[in-house]
Formats: C-alpha cells, sequence, structure tokens
C-alpha cells in the first residue's frame, strides 16, 4: 500500500443509491455495520446504534467510546429528539479556571461527562428489534482483528499524533508502531474490544457506575481531574421535543439548546424575508443573502445559546416572524457586514443517518469536538474521552459560564426534515461551526432549488469564519467570487476539511435515496 500516492488530485462523481433500507455515513465498515443488522431483521435505529459503536473504533479520529450525541428518530408516525451530551463535574466553577482567558482545549479540565454509551441505550431500549449486545459485535471484531485504515482518517490520524504527543496512554493506544497507523495499516485495540463487552453486557451500567466508571475516576485523581463516580452515576440523556421552522412548505427540525441547530433555523427564517428565491442558483446575490443571514444567526447564537435552564432567552423567540423579519432588515444587498446580537422580545465529529423499509428513519450524531477530545485515554480501556467542556466561556454573567454539574454549548446537531408531517430528509453536515451552515445550504439546495441529495452533497460550500471572513471552497466561478470580494467579504482560504461532510437520506415514494459526501472516507449503502 505504501507504494501509492494517497491524494485526490481529481474531482470524483457519486451517484445517489437507492435502496428500501439504508445507511449512510463518513466510513465504509461503519455503513456496513449498520446494514448488517438490517440484514438481520433489525430496524433504522438498531443500524443507527450499531453504525455509531463502530464509528467509535473505525473513526477515532473525530470520535470514540468516550463522546457525546444528539439524534433525531423518526419511529414511523412521530419525530422524536435525544440529546446524549453530558454535564460538566459538580466541582468546576468559574474560580477553578481562573487566570485563563479561554477554557483549556486538552487534559481533564475539558472532560465533562460523556454521554454517547447512555443515548446507545435510550435509542435501543426505546426503539430497538435487536438485542443490545447484537449491536457490538462489529465494532468488537474490528477492535480485535483489527481494520484497515482508510485515507482521509489516516491523513487526521497522523495531524493528532502531533496535537497528543504530550499524552502518553494516547500514544501507546493509537500509535502502537510508534507512529499514526498508515493507510491501508491494520489497525486494532484489543483493549477497546474489552471495554465494549464490558458496555454491552451490562446495558452501560459498567460505563456509568461499574468497573468503567471506576477506572475513569481513578485515572482523574491521578491526573487532577474533577470528574466523580458521582458525576457519572447522576448522568442521564434526556429525549427533547425537537424544534423547527417552516422553509418554503418544508419544515427543519432540530435539537433544542444546548446545541447549535437553532444558529440553523434562525438563518433560514431571516432568509425568508429576503428575495433569495429570486436569485440565481450560486450567483453572487444567493451567496451573499446566505452569508449575511448565518452571520446575524451566528451573532445571536454565540451570545444567548447554552444549557437551555441557563438560558436568558427562550429558544421560540428567536424565531419569531417579528424579529426574524426585523434581523433580515439588517441585511444589505451589496455591502458585507460584521453584525451583533440582537435581543428577541421574551416570549472534528461523525454523522450517520439509517432509513428502514418500515418508514422509520435515524439522523445521529457523535463526536469527541476537536479531534480525538481531550487527549486522555482512560488507561486500561481505550476509552478517549471528549473535550466539549472548552465550550464553555469564561465571561461572567454569560448564559454559557462555566459552572458544575451544566452542559456546555454544542456544535453537534442532526437535522431532520418533514413535509406536511411526514418524513422527508434526514441529513447532517458535520465539522464543528460549519454544521448550522451547512444545514442551510442543504436545505437551499435540495428544497429551495429542487437538487437532488448527491449534488447537494458534492456542490462548493461557503463557511462563514469571523467578522467578514469567510472561505469559498473550490468550485464556484472566478466572476462571482471576484463580485463577493467586491462586497467587502474577505476571503480566506480553508483546507478541504474545513467544508464538513455531509450525508443524507430522502425519503421517495417506496424507497430512499442516499446520498454520501466525498470529502469523507464514507458511503451510502442499502439493499
Amino acid at each position: 500500500m505504501s507504494d501509492f500516492r494517497w491524494d485526490f488530485p481529481y474531482s470524483s462523481r457519486r451517484m445517489p443509491v437507492f435502496a428500501r433500507n439504508v445507511v449512510a455515513t463518513s466510513q465504509p465498515l461503519a455503513a456496513q455495520a449498520g446494514l448488517q443488522m438490517m440484514a438481520r431483521g433489525g430496524n433504522a435505529i438498531d443500524a443507527a446504534v450499531a453504525t455509531a459503536i463502530a464509528l467509535t473504533i473505525v473513526e477515532p479520529t473525530s470520535n470514540g467510546i468516550g463522546s457525546d450525541s444528539f439524534a433525531q428518530v423518526w419511529d414511523g408516525e412521530q419525530l422524536h429528539g435525544l440529546n446524549a451530551s453530558g454535564r460538566s463535574p459538580k466541582a468546576w466553577n468559574l474560580e477553578r479556571f481562573s487566570g485563563r482567558e479561554t477554557m483549556p482545549l486538552r487534559g481533564w479540565d475539558t472532560v465533562t461527562v460523556p454521554g454517547a454509551v447512555s443515548g446507545w441505550v435510550a435509542l435501543s431500549e426505546r426503539f430497538g428489534a435487536l438485542p443490545f449486545a447484537d449491536l457490538f459485535e462489529p465494532a468488537i471484531r474490528y477492535a480485535r482483528e483489527g481494520f484497515p485504515v482508510s485515507p482521509y482518517t489516516a491523513q487526521s490520524w497522523e495531524m493528532a499524533s502531533a496535537h497528543y504527543a504530550d499524552f502518553p496512554e494516547w500514544t501507546r493506544t493509537f500509535c502502537p508502531q510508534g507512529h499514526a497507523p498508515r493507510v491501508g495499516e491494520i489497525f486494532a485495540c484489543e483493549e477497546q474490544a474489552q471495554t465494549l463487552e464490558l458496555i454491552a453486557q451490562t446495558r452501560g451500567e459498567a460505563f456509568y457506575r461499574g468497573v468503567l466508571a471506576e477506572r475513569m475516576t481513578a485515572n482523574a485523581r491521578a491526573e487532577g481531574g474533577a470528574l466523580t463516580l458521582a458525576d457519572l452515576d447522576e448522568h442521564r440523556c434526556d429525549w427533547v421535543d425537537p424544534i423547527g421552522l417552516n422553509y418554503h412548505g418544508y419544515t427543519l427540525h432540530e435539537i433544542p439548546p444546548n446545541g447549535q441547530g437553532l444558529a440553523a433555523l434562525i438563518a433560514l427564517g431571516i432568509l425568508e424575508y429576503t428575495d433569495i428565491a429570486d436569485c440565481a442558483l450560486d450567483s453572487a446575490d444567493w451567496l451573499h443573502l446566505q452569508i449575511e443571514a448565518m452571520k446575524l444567526a451566528f451573532a445571536d447564537a454565540h451570545r444567548h445559546l447554552a444549557d437551555p435552564r441557563y438560558m436568558e432567552v427562550p429558544t421560540s423567540s428567536f424565531l419569531l416572524p417579528a424579529y426574524l423579519q426585523e434581523r433580515a432588515r439588517l441585511i444589505a444587498r451589496h455591502e458585507a457586514r460584521d453584525p451583533q446580537y440582537g435581543i428577541p422580545p421574551y416570549g472534528g465529529t461523525v454523522y450517520l443517518t439509517t432509513a428502514d423499509a418500515q418508514g422509520r428513519m435515524v439522523s445521529l450524531i457523535q463526536s469527541n469536538y476537536h479531534g480525538f477530545g481531550s487527549g486522555v485515554v482512560v488507561p486500561g480501556t481505550g476509552i478517549s474521552l471528549q473535550n466539549r467542556g472548552y465550550g464553555f466561556t469564561l465571561e461572567a454573567g454569560h448564559p454559557n459560564v462555566v459552572a458544575g454539574g451544566k452542559r456546555p454549548f454544542h456544535t453537534i446537531i442532526p437535522a431532520f426534515v418533514t413535509k406536511d408531517g411526514a418524513p422527508f430528509l434526514s441529513f447532517g453536515v458535520m465539522g464543528g461551526p460549519m454544521q448550522p451552515q451547512g444545514h442551510v445550504q442543504m436545505m437551499l439546495r435540495v428544497v429551495g432549488e429542487g437538487q437532488n441529495p448527491q449534488a447537494a452533497c458534492d456542490a462548493p460550500r461557503w463557511c462563514v469564519l469571523r467578522e467578514r471572513e469567510v472561505s469559498l471552497e473550490a468550485g464556484f466561478d472566478e466572476a462571482v467570487v471576484a463580485e463577493l470580494r467586491a462586497r467587502g467579504h474577505q476571503l480566506v482560504e480553508t483546507k478541504q476539511w474545513g467544508f464538513g461532510g455531509a450525508q443524507l437520506i430522502c425519503k421517495q415514494d417506496d424507497a430512499y435515496c442516499a446520498a454520501s459526501d466525498s470529502r469523507k472516507d464514507g458511503q451510502a449503502v442499502g439493499f
């Protein structure tokens, strides 16, 4: 394998997959794990959980057993939301981080209670058809027997090896040959296999109240972390009602805060009060309006979004027509602006989607946040812990200021679209702050312009950065790029992975159309 070059200099065209049972995700082996569950009689929820578990092994650069997750589930009749993100250790407070300008990025003081395992259990218990332990079989096999590392994952792994060089347990676990696994190289981790077996056998109890919980907290004590057995024992994931906004007759549903899905809804709501429907696809006007609406939405999100128990303004207030109309009026058609937040009237990640022949659909996202997360790997377990505590702010009085027992602002958001109360599209665009921007772009292309899911996935993207800075992916007309620059947009070059990775499943009359992003290693599969 080392004789090959692993750059991809030419554009690649994928075809959408049409089938009655489908899985789309960012790593092929994980997609196949989910499909195996449906082939043996499981449903879309079984497939989603098996895919999520497998992703912790075969794409550890973006998620792990110590991740958080969120999901939306169409059970055949209605939509359900699941918030499986964890809360901060109770011992955390503002004083613990005094003298710092921002929260730390790595180490135990970034680790909140990992919620993904509780999400797997909750989804299986409420909607699954197969025994819980069956869902772990592919992941355990990959961990124990090894799997060949795919190209984009190998690239991310290599970059991570420099960032986590100061974490000996991370290096021992994830660079056992003294370097990151290369493309096609077999990686195995017996400790991960044993950990997954414990979780499967105890339905997650070992992770939150048993031997794995004891190992996590012992490591925290040894390294100055604040996580306790009580923090893990008291963790619960929550079933929540998704929030939604109608756009051109279709309703985009998002998980409510502490996630940033509200930002996508705000941006779409603002665009409803512009003339974007009259703008030509991929024109400067079409792109400018989206970028400016997204900046307004981010300004609100960064000021207001937090654990909902601490938010000063109700979520619904941001979606009031009068407020959206007021924000839309701040857009200057021929000038890029740097907007401030409004005050409405009071009133690194993996994504997967599955669907089955009985009409059930799942939109699920799972993440360690920055690559491998905190850098903390619990000795003897293969558990890499997320660094979601970095999502807190240290600004006193801010709704998202760090505190004990609190969920931080989260970037990961699964999306779901209905039309007239029926399922239409399950999708997500992984990639930190790119996620709500990706949701807006998929909605405008699929719903607004009628592009098929694969074409919408393949299209070039924009990404708002800060102030007037924005990145444009290669593929836009040069005249359009020049016009955006003339309007004051400060164009900044961004690497390919900065534009995220999308997966989509669209409901057809009696089947599905699934698409997978060529920016990732993944695929859409079905039967």
